[in-house]
């Protein structure tokens, strides 16, 4: 089968297109033929090796895979799978390993679930990050009703959707977004959006939330906490990794304004709840551009090169 592989950590120039053996579902295993994925900011620190003390958990050799998110089809059941069937629609997350950019996956029925109605493969592919927006805010920050929340990040993969989900979860929705994106991320809800390239912290005011997709800078971002908020990170700073980890786990030790990190490991059950918003109306996939399998090197230089309304899909069958 094809499969997005590179040989060495480098720029987007080492992927290409190659070939691996058809996955046989094991046990408790189901056979997912993809149809599209998306291209994640993870997806750019794992082809580099920035990441690679979290992703190489099991240790694998070359050639690499890449690939966090997917939709597709059921194309096989391993013994003992109860509950998906062949011929399913259904979308997913594969959480720490790498590997969706394949014709073929295999993986357990916990990391997928059925896609929402009325959505095709590409506009799915946008989507699944969504259920990590839906942690952040909804089990990590227990955003509620009429607060302020902050989204740094309000135009990329994760925060086009934590924009969304916040007007959903009813609050007042401040987005800090490149200046080519500020008119999408107000047509997605955002009652105000501020060019972070401009706007020094300093001007935005205090926020019951703050959910961190950029990594940078968070203690400035943290002072904008109201007595008793709480900022959920999902990135750190890969400049300087170890003075931002350890300012997230003081932060997370001491004081009541905690910032809360987490790396999402989405779920059958939150990808459930997120086709439950898209078929609500609450959520709608945004498609920056669409690139075929062959061309997963543009693709990454298209993510890097920054200004990107919502998610870079690629399409895999």
């Amino acid at each position: 089968m094809r499969a997005v592989l590179f040989d060495r950590y480098g720029p987007p120039d080492v992927l290409y297109v190659g070939t691996l053996p058809k996955p046989v579902p094991g046990p408790g295993e189901v056979l997912v033929r993809v149809h599209a994925g998306s291209v994640n900011g993870g997806d750019l620190h794992g082809r580099a090796g920035e990441v690679r003390l979290v992703t190489d958990v099991k240790p694998r050799g070359w050639p690499k895979p890449l690939g966090l998110d997917f939709a597709g089809e059921v194309a096989g059941l391993g013994p003992g799978v109860t509950g998906p069937k062949e011929g399913d629609r259904v979308w997913g997350v594969l959480g720490r390993t790498f590997g969706s950019l394949a014709e073929y996956i295999a993986v357990r029925p916990g990391v997928i679930a059925l896609m929402p109605s009325g959505l095709d493969h590409v506009q799915a592919a946008a989507l699944p990050v969504g259920a990590v927006a839906i942690t952040a805010l909804r089990d990590k920050a227990r955003l509620r009703p009429g607060e302020r929340l902050l989204v740094r990040g309000g135009s990329g993969g994760v925060g086009h959707l934590a924009v969304q989900l916040g007007r959903a979860y009813g609050a007042h929705v401040t987005a800090l977004a490149g200046a080519r994106t500020l008119d999408f991320v107000r047509d997605l809800g955002a009652h105000e959006a501020y060019d972070y390239a401009t706007t020094d912290p300093s001007e935005l005011g205090r926020f019951d939330v703050i959910l961190d997709t950029v990594g940078a800078d968070q203690p400035a971002y943290h002072r904008l906490l109201a007595p008793g908020g709480r900022m959920v990170a999902i990135a750190f700073d890969l400049r300087r990794p170890v003075s931002s980890l350890a300012f997230i786990a003081a932060s997370a030790r001491h004081g009541r304004s905690r910032v809360r990190f987490f790396s999402g490991k989405p779920s059958h059950r939150l990808l459930t709840d997120l086709a439950r918003h898209v078929e609500k109306g609450e959520l709608r996939p945004a498609v920056d551009r669409v690139f075929p399998l062959d061309e997963a090197a543009a693709a990454h230089r298209a993510l890097e090169a920054g200004g990107v309304r919502g998610k870079i899909v690629i399409r895999v069958a």
